[in-house]
């Protein structure tokens, strides 16, 4: 009797049948690991502009000095329009006041629909989430699916 080689149709089925399985498990949870690691670029360049706004604050003993002829940037350097320090976050300070501010990371590409706020008080929140990060607007930094 001559033997044959080789595998079955049946065999070759249930092989793309679990791929296909581990696929859909997998694809949707590399999506939001990127997401989560993204989200921290909205983080920590929240944090870090709060510390240069806090720096000008102890060196200025106010948070926006309106001097006659002065340059905004200059005069506020954490508080300027900031569209070219992450790939995913627009940083902008739409509240600015002597004594208050309120600093904004917008999402942009593949983050659009994030928006996370610091102000003068340390008070974060996430003001803006795409479809499935939860409900906002909540007093925390939605860093993953979960919530805050």
């Amino acid at each position: 009797m001559k033997r044959h080689a080789g595998f079955t149709l049946i065999e070759i089925m249930i092989v793309v049948i679990i791929i296909g399985i581990l696929a859909a498990i997998a694809i949707p949870n590399y999506a939001d690991y990127l997401t989560r690691s993204r989200i921290t670029q909205a983080t920590s360049g929240l944090s870090e502009k709060r510390v240069r706004m806090e720096q000008f604050f102890q060196d200025n003993h106010t948070y926006f000095r309106a001097a006659a002829g002065a340059d905004p940037e200059v005069s506020s350097p954490a508080c300027s329009n900031d569209t070219t320090s992450s790939r995913y976050f627009d940083f902008s300070c739409p509240t600015l006041t002597a004594a208050t501010y309120t600093l904004t990371a917008t999402g942009k590409s593949s983050m659009t629909g994030f928006t996370y706020t610091l102000t003068h008080a340390n008070v974060k929140a996430t003001t803006a989430v795409q479809s499935g990060w939860g409900t906002a607007p909540l007093a925390c930094w939605v860093t993953g699916r979960g919530g805050c």
